[in-house]
């Protein structure tokens, strides 16, 4: 983390109190070399914080932190005597709360531009893309892995250091009221939202309360900062509307302040940023995706950085890392094409995989689906919506590993094209085997916790060098 702090200050940033005087003693003007709540990595020098959750207790690891050289711990509640004689315990009401906080004063000492993102679908890859255009300029902290929650986000805050220049932070949410705790910790100068959509509709119960969820980052967002708003998605502007009257820049394939027009396929026409249009390589296929790129280049407009100079850069190939299962194109044998989009899925992530795969030039057309979870009572409808969207795009062949009701739908949406249904990973292998031939384009798409991944990898390991498929379907269930 590379701050000093002292434990005095600590103390007052947390408004803990010391309670195991007696036991041990504290140097308050000792300084802290980094905050951690894992307590396998605690280095010397720093203060571990207890966090507690449904399968775990930071307090059971007290002494081992001890003995790895933590300076102190905070602490919710104070365990036996003998657990950890020598170690400063600071004890707070909430040892998340006191997390944040620390987080919160972390950031604030920095001066550096935050940039925070939110929406139903496209969060990840548009923090990658607003990362990578962000990193032509500078040194860019964003969020790694999963860490958009109430945890990862106070984790990524404390890693800014004097080495960056922007920091990107992924915001995601289960509920009403997560999205302004995020915000309020981060206090972001720009806030992005790529769209409202049907994420977590079966926690919410309808797309105005997932709106409304969504546009939290807006209503707790400083006055000085810059909203940055998918133009397209009418639903999501009209709430903003009635919530943010600040700086806003929309963008947008049909409306907007900056407009793209895809072209080819793979160069995205922008207007907006320039006294005259501007044509750039698009970094990762898709409408979708170019929506998301014109939200990083809308950041770029709203941090006022000099666009000459960083439009030729984006003229040669940039670099995106995405992480595995999202936007992934894999190039087979026999001219056989993967879209590998076995990430997550939900309604709107589903329509934009079918559209691309529909829009990839190739012999046949074959779509392998699964589950979409978290749906609730609109699960049903949704999945039908999927099945009409099969049928309207004329895919060639569809292959289901679903819940029986949610397979149903599927069929009855897609009820004039030939399907097969698949009860178990190894099944849709061996469909696959039996089924491609060369030419084919293939989308995986699904929830994360069915599976699709997995048969993705033995889908590709099922290849021999001549390019013929092996039979075997290896450990899949």
């Amino acid at each position: 983390m590379g701050f000093p702090l002292s434990l005095s200050k600590l103390i007052h940033i947390v408004n803990a109190v010391f309670q195991n005087e007696g036991y041990c003693s504290i140097d308050t003007t000792k300084a802290i070399t980094g905050i951690n709540t894992d307590s396998r990595t605690v280095r010397p020098g720093e203060v571990f914080v207890a966090l507690e959750g449904s399968t775990f207790d930071g307090h059971e690891f007290l002494a081992q932190v001890h003995d790895a050289g933590a300076i102190a711990a905070i602490v919710r509640h104070i365990p036996s005597d003998k657990a950890t004689p020598g170690l400063p315990l600071l004890q707070v009401d909430n040892t998340l709360a006191a997390y944040q906080l620390i987080a919160h004063w972390w950031r604030h000492e920095q001066a550096l531009p935050v940039v925070a993102i939110t929406g139903s679908v496209g969060k990840t890859t548009t923090k990658e893309l607003i990362a990578a255009v962000l990193s032509i300029k500078g040194s860019v902290l964003k969020t790694q892995a999963n860490y958009n929650n109430e945890i990862g986000v106070p984790k990524t805050l404390l890693q800014i250091n004097e080495t960056h220049d922007y920091a990107v932070i992924e915001m995601g949410m289960r509920g009403l009221g997560e999205i302004a705790e995020l915000t309020n910790i981060a206090a972001p100068d720009i806030g992005v939202i790529t769209n409202v959509g049907t994420a977590h509709i079966g926690r919410l119960g309808s797309e105005e309360a997932i709106a409304r969820a969504k546009c939290e980052l807006l209503e707790h967002l400083p006055s000085h900062g810059s909203a940055i708003l998918n133009a397209d998605n009418q639903r999501l502007i009209d709430t903003a509307n009635t919530i943010w009257k600040g700086k806003t820049i929309t963008y947008g394939l049909t409306s907007g302040d900056i407009r793209g027009t895809v072209l080819d396929g793979d160069r995205l026409q922008v207007t907006g940023l320039s006294d005259s249009p501007i044509s750039l390589p698009l970094p990762l296929i898709g409408p979708h995706n170019a929506l998301n790129y014109l939200a990083s280049l809308a950041v770029v407009h709203a941090l006022q950085i000099d666009d000459s100079t960083l439009l030729s850069a984006l003229n040669q190939n940039l670099q995106v890392t995405l992480p595995s299962g999202r936007a992934r194109k894999i190039t087979l044998q026999d001219d056989i094409t993967i879209l590998d989009e076995t990430y997550n899925a939900g309604f709107e992530s589903m329509t934009a995989a079918l559209q691309l795969l529909t829009s990839t030039p190739g012999k046949r057309h074959i779509a392998v689906l699964g589950t979409m979870k978290e749906l609730g009572d609109w699960s049903i409808e949704l999945h039908r919506r999927v099945g009409n969207l099969v049928e309207e795009l004329n895919i060639d062949r569809l292959l289901i590993l679903a819940d029986a009701d949610e397979y149903q739908a599927l069929a009855n949406g897609a009820r004039n094209v030939p399907r097969h249904q698949c009860s178990s990973k190894a099944e849709v292998l061996r469909i696959l085997n039996d089924l491609v031939t060369p030419g084919d384009r293939i989308l995986f798409k699904a929830s994360r916790s069915v599976g699709l991944d997995e048969v993705v990898e033995q889908f590709q390991n099922s290849y021999t060098v001549s390019g013929e498929l092996n039979q075997a379907p290896g450990n899949l269930s």
